[in-house]
């Protein structure tokens, strides 16, 4: 089988222990405390965190390692857009050669030291569950899952049969940070997301998996079952697509009336992949 999107490849790093103190000693430790290049990337990352815009001789100096070797960390973490550059202002007269540079994460990188967006989340719906009711939450949830398909609503519908609906959904839910995949199981579709950028939020108010399950239904035009969620504790979000109902397009209009759904063993994604198997 063939999945439909790739998984996020941003890794969470945790924050520092409660024993590490701030500033520059954070770093220090996390330099000290692992001889791995990740472990040496993070505290350069870090670093640029808490001392940022910085330059690479700074860098250096703080973490007591080789410029060569804060220069590679430094070059790999602009190659993934963690970090960004600045040229360092001119003080005094113009010298020769050239301006240092000085470097600090971007938005990517702060990323890998965690946020507090999940919670933000969570305080916003508890606030409008207070003052507007469930029926404001639900709403809202039923809103967010219309967006999410909205856009993408043409292209799935372009689709004649159950399980072409299903594989361009997948793709759609891929493109926004689910890696979804789609698959034949039995007399079903099986549409599995192996990541949830809500689950958080999600596990606290349900009512966002429940609308994003009458939405996948009203789409591909036929009932829906979801039966696990990432948000319940399950490794995935499963939702099974039965098969057996007419095509839709053109050829409905056709003598002999509407063609039946085809009997495909798989779902052939157009994004590529490779395979995988999920049952539930």
């Amino acid at each position: 089988m063939k999945t439909t999107g790739t998984l996020p490849t941003t890794a969470h790093v945790p924050a520092p222990s409660s024993g590490v103190r701030a500033g520059g000693d954070t770093a220090k430790a996390a330099a000290g405390g692992s001889h791995s290049d990740g472990g040496t990337r993070v505290a350069v990352a870090r670093l640029l965190l808490e001392r940022g815009p910085v330059t690479a001789v700074d860098v250096a100096a703080e973490l007591a390692l080789s410029a060569p070797a804060v220069r590679r960390h430094l070059d790999a973490l602009l190659a993934d857009g963690e970090a960004t550059t600045r040229e360092a202002p001119r003080r005094g007269n113009r010298g020769r050669g050239r301006p240092a540079r000085l470097y600090l994460l971007t938005e990517a990188g702060r990323v890998r030291f965690g946020h507090g967006y999940d919670d933000l989340a969570v305080a916003a719906l508890r606030y409008l569950a207070e003052t507007g009711g469930p029926n404001a939450v639900r709403t809202f949830a039923d809103r967010r899952a219309s967006e999410l398909v909205e856009r993408y609503r043409d292209g799935i519908l372009a689709n004649g049969t159950v399980t072409g609906r299903v594989g361009a959904l997948a793709d759609a839910l891929s493109a926004q940070g689910y890696a979804a995949a789609a698959r034949r199981a039995g007399n079903l579709e099986q549409l599995c997301q192996h990541h949830c950028p809500v689950a958080h939020v999600a596990a606290e108010f349900p009512q966002l998996c429940e609308a994003e399950t009458t939405a996948f239904a009203d789409l591909l035009g036929t009932h829906v079952q979801r039966l696990a969620t990432i948000a319940r504790g399950d490794a995935a979000c499963t939702t099974h697509v039965p098969l057996g109902v007419p095509d839709r397009g053109p050829a409905d209009d056709s003598v002999g009336g509407p063609r039946t759904e085809r009997s495909d063993t798989t779902t052939t994604s157009r994004k590529g992949g490779s395979e995988y198997d999920h049952r539930s």
